[in-house]
């Protein structure tokens, strides 16, 4: 037995293996196909960038020209490098404009132009990860220079008003006020964008457009204010929805530090179908490992629709089951910001040591992890003197149980979008359980035959028995049947599945073969 909750080595090692074989077939299938968003990604990180005058990015272009031209299944490097090769055009640019405008008929070049053409995307796209590297390079230099977060858990604080410019002083201040990581929220419904839009955004709809020019922007902002308080002040935003793969690409060339990446959330909560956002998925986390970011996963979302009790088993079915995807994408553990959250009924009896006992468990499961954890939204009734309490048992939670990332939670939730006013009283009340009992996890250690060691016990079997289940009937099918968060999502329906194609036996793409080649260097 081991930890403070005396797991059994043996059952934790068999969810693990139970894990694995459950998320076995699901990387066999990403491995078997592409998408319009992987092979855009590609098109990116050979350096292709910008939109016409109506906002449609050049990506967009040259990937539907090349698949009505030849289909998907081969990839569009050969195609689109075999047509720089012929002189179509000079230059990526040049060539997505000329497509766009039905100018250029594209072909899958066989033998020495085949050849030929795969060296010459290869170059570019490893150009691309160059440039990656080098933002990882920086990153790892300014926290040796300005010094990291002073403690754990990170505070985690959203900002997004939909105008950059606005978030950007807004951001700083919030750093200036304590928090260690900022989030800028996507504005609502850009998940379901199949198309990263371009350049500084000023109008969004609850939250900001995820766009290259608003990640620059930013990043260069906290890059100011990390000097100014002499402490790197990370930068995070979203990877998910239907750009999944060119929005990491993006996130690495911008230096962005976290990401939110779970392909459940999407197809839970925005019906992308689950082989899109599952081959994206692979894609985008392998992108992420490469640039040292860390992900976050939504588990947590799965308690807004389900009951915190009855449905605790399937947060912790997901992690061990993102866990496993994570690694196979070349993650490390210290990148592993899997999700969960203060959503247990607070009227229910012995609702904080159950919250206790399942916030333990998840970090004796994950011990190396930097556990995100989120705080009380669905219990919000509005009563902010209600509101602020809950948030502070939240806080407690968090550092009696050492949470690696520790999201504000806000007394106003459910009421209205935040204040400014709102925000600092948050802030405080985190400053407050942290300074006064930030260490306190170090003197807590819940009795064997109590409450907390027994619930979680129970959760971990619970799991142990759902895993077993998934294995069984497969992934895809248990998603199908409303397993996680009671929404039911069959694998041929939902948003985005005309961009899927099985790839041939001539597909060619040199950031899967470049960023496979890493994962087996680690």
């Amino acid at each position: 037995m081991s930890g403070k909750l005396g797991l059994d080595p043996a059952r934790v090692a068999h969810a693990r293996a139970l894990a694995a074989r459950a998320g076995g077939p699901i990387v066999d299938l990403a491995r078997r196909h592409t998408t319009v968003a992987v092979e855009r990604a590609t098109l990116r990180l050979a350096g292709l960038g910008g939109a016409d005058d109506e906002g449609t990015p050049w990506v967009n272009h040259l990937v539907d020209v090349v698949r009505a031209d030849v289909g998907l299944e081969h990839g569009v490097v050969l195609p689109v490098w075999d047509a720089l090769a012929r002189d179509v055009a000079p230059d990526l640019p040049t060539l997505a404009a000329k497509a766009a405008a039905g100018g250029v008929t594209f072909r899958l070049p066989e033998g020495a132009g085949a050849r030929a053409a795969a060296a010459q995307a290869r170059a570019a796209v490893a150009a691309g990860l160059a440039r990656i590297d080098a933002q990882r390079t920086r990153r790892e230099a300014l926290v040796a220079e300005h010094g990291d977060a002073p403690r754990t858990p990170w505070i985690y604080l959203i900002v997004a008003t939909g105008d950059i410019y606005e978030d950007i002083p807004q951001a700083q201040q919030a750093a200036r006020e304590g928090a260690d990581v900022i989030a800028v929220i996507r504005s609502t419904g850009q998940s379901l964008l199949d198309f990263v839009p371009e350049g500084a955004t000023r109008e969004g709809y609850a939250g900001t457009y995820a766009t290259q020019e608003n990640f620059r922007l930013m990043r260069a902002a906290l890059d100011e204010t990390s000097r100014e308080l002499g402490r790197y002040v990370r930068l995070t935003n979203y990877a998910s929805g239907l750009c999944m793969p060119e929005i990491a690409v993006l996130a690495g060339l911008e230096r962005l530090d976290m990401m939110l990446n779970d392909s459940m959330y999407g197809i839970l909560f925005r019906d992308i179908n689950p082989v899109r956002t599952f081959v994206d998925q692979r894609f985008s986390r392998q992108v992420h490992a490469r640039a040292g970011i860390i992900i976050n996963t939504g588990e947590d979302n799965y308690l807004t629709t389900a009951d915190a009790v009855e449905a605790a088993h399937t947060v912790t079915t997901s992690q061990l089951l993102n866990e496993f995807f994570a690694h196979e994408a070349g993650l490390a553990d210290w990148q592993l910001g899997l999700g969960h959250a203060f959503e247990i009924d607070p009227a229910i009896p012995d609702s904080f040591r159950l919250e206790l006992a399942h916030a333990l468990l998840a970090r004796e499961l994950f011990p190396d992890a930097p556990l995100k954890w989120m705080p009380p939204t669905r219990h919000m009734t509005g009563d902010v003197f209600r509101g602020n309490l809950l948030d502070g048992f939240f806080n407690l939670a968090g550092a009696l149980t050492g949470q690696g990332i520790l999201l504000v939670g806000m007394m106003t939730e459910a009421v209205v979008t935040p204040w400014l006013s709102d925000r600092d009283i948050a802030l405080q009340n985190v400053r407050y359980v942290l300074d006064a009992a930030g260490r306190l996890h170090e003197d807590f250690h819940p009795r064997p035959d109590g409450v907390i060691v027994q619930r979680a016990h129970h959760v971990l079997e619970e799991a142990i028995t759902l895993l077993e289940q998934v294995g069984r009937d497969g992934l895809l099918s248990a998603i199908a049947a409303g397993t996680f968060g009671l929404m039911k999502r069959p694998a041929d329906a939902g948003r985005g599945l005309e961009g899927v194609a099985e790839t041939s036996d001539a597909y060619v793409n040199p950031a899967v073969d470049l960023l496979d080649a890493a994962e087996e260097d680690r």
